[in-house]
């Protein structure tokens, strides 16, 4: 499959001092901490992010900081609502595009692995060890995110049981089980590519850790 990660927010940020560059617009200096919030948390020691370090780092105070985003989680807010965005625009697309619903479930997996491949920092996040002691409510939002790919796998489970590709026997917890097993290898794969220091890619082995996941749950991928 193409790769479709083309929405990975980009690396490359000047600062203040950068002597070609004008000073950002509003606008432009909120993407410009979120893209040194996310380079931040790419740290393969899994440090907590400070706004102390998170100023330095753009080379501008802390009271900067403040005048675009009223606090840290806000600021996390806003690579989370990246995250929805993104993943969920994704699995709209394939939805839209693919009618099989195995297909659908295989290709929505591997949105999953390779938004983290790309996006390490934003991989922090969905496993939350980037909001330890953080607002709770950005756990929430990322239990919420979890529930809504959920859902997304059981729909197309079952245009896959519609199809003939899943037992006509499963029943509505069959199916729930089903799409928790997927999600539970997806975070897997995420979990190994953070305590590798991102190192061992999600993607990594190509197809055959999905065939056997898919062969597991009695579906032909």
């Amino acid at each position: 499959m193409n790769s479709p990660f083309t929405q990975a927010m980009p690396t490359h940020v000047e600062t203040e001092n950068a002597p070609v560059r004008k000073r950002p617009k509003p606008g432009e200096r909120r993407i410009q901490i979120l893209q040194v919030l996310a380079q931040m948390l790419e740290n393969p020691k899994g440090e907590r992010v400070t706004t102390a370090a998170l100023a330095a780092r753009l080379e501008v105070s802390e009271a900067a900081l403040y005048r675009h985003f009223a606090s840290k989680a806000q600021m996390f807010e806003g690579l989370i609502a990246f995250i929805e965005q993104t993943v969920f625009g994704l699995i709209n697309q394939i939805t839209e595009r693919e009618e099989s619903g195995d297909r659908q479930a295989h290709e929505i997996l591997m949105v999953l692995l390779g938004f983290a491949e790309k996006n390490p920092g934003m991989t922090r996040v969905l496993l939350g060890d980037a909001l330890l002691m953080e607002d709770d409510r950005l756990s929430d939002r990322i239990a919420q995110i979890f529930e809504r790919i959920e859902v997304s796998l059981k729909q197309s489970l079952r245009i896959a049981q519609t199809q003939g590709r899943l037992p006509q026997s499963a029943d509505s917890n069959d199916v729930s089980a089903r799409a928790a097993m997927m999600m539970s290898y997806v975070v897997g794969r995420w979990h190994r590519y953070a305590r590798s220091g991102f190192k061992k890619l999600p993607l990594e082995q190509g197809e055959l850790p999905m065939r056997v996941l898919f062969a597991v749950l009695a579906l032909v991928s």
